[in-house]
């Protein structure tokens, strides 16, 4: 009897291990993150201080999964590739990084914190993923809206959508293409709220493009 309760307990546990040595392992990636000295310092910084609001979206962008789709209305996930982190967090993360690294604000702080700012800056992800069709592209899609806190009006909104071209057909490519695309959705939104204040505060007169 004995002798049958060991060699029970032995199959299970090679089957555990077997079951262990099979599991594939899971690749996470990220965005690129900026340095805190990608930009020379303005000499003259714009008085005002920035917070950075959440970025909204779909449940499926506020995980870690990687999204692919293949027609309008189909979409599905990667099992073992993966996000480092979701992906509106982690563009919060560049877009504080970029903000800060500019030195074109007085200051710039998440909303998590208990600082009161002059400005929310804050929008929603409608897309970040793999689309294929025709030919393999990269996907984002994002909007985002400033609020003057103080009077709780939106004084600038920018929207931005673009299709990267993916090199290669592996997930890799992919990632590579989403962040070039994301890159480029926070240079523009840098830009746009840049100019937004360098022709609205008090002082500055120069004509709104």
């Amino acid at each position: 009897m004995s002798h049958k309760i060991t060699v029970s307990v032995l199959t299970l546990w090679l089957g555990i291990l077997n079951g262990c040595g099979a599991a594939r392992p899971s690749k996470y990636y990220q965005l690129t993150v900026p340095g805190d000295t990608t930009t020379a310092a303005d000499p003259t910084p714009y008085p005002v201080t920035l917070l950075l609001g959440p970025i909204t979206s779909s449940h499926l962008y506020r995980e870690d999964h990687i999204v692919y789709s293949s027609g309008a209305q189909n979409m599905g996930t990667y099992e073992y590739q993966r996000w480092a982190a979701p992906p509106t967090e982690m563009i919060e993360d560049v877009l504080l990084r970029q903000l800060r690294a500019s030195r074109r604000y007085r200051a710039v702080y998440s909303l998590h914190s208990n600082i009161h700012g002059d400005y929310l800056l804050h929008g929603h992800l409608y897309d970040f993923k793999e689309v294929t069709g025709g030919t393999l592209v990269a996907r984002v899609t994002l909007e985002l809206e400033l609020r003057d806190t103080k009077t709780g009006a939106t004084v600038w909104t920018h929207f931005y959508t673009h299709d990267e071209p993916v090199s290669g057909k592996d997930v890799s490519g992919v990632v590579a293409a989403i962040d070039r695309n994301a890159q480029q959705a926070v240079n523009e939104i840098r830009a746009g709220v840049d100019q937004y204040f360098s022709t609205h505060l008090p002082g500055n007169s120069t004509p709104a493009q």
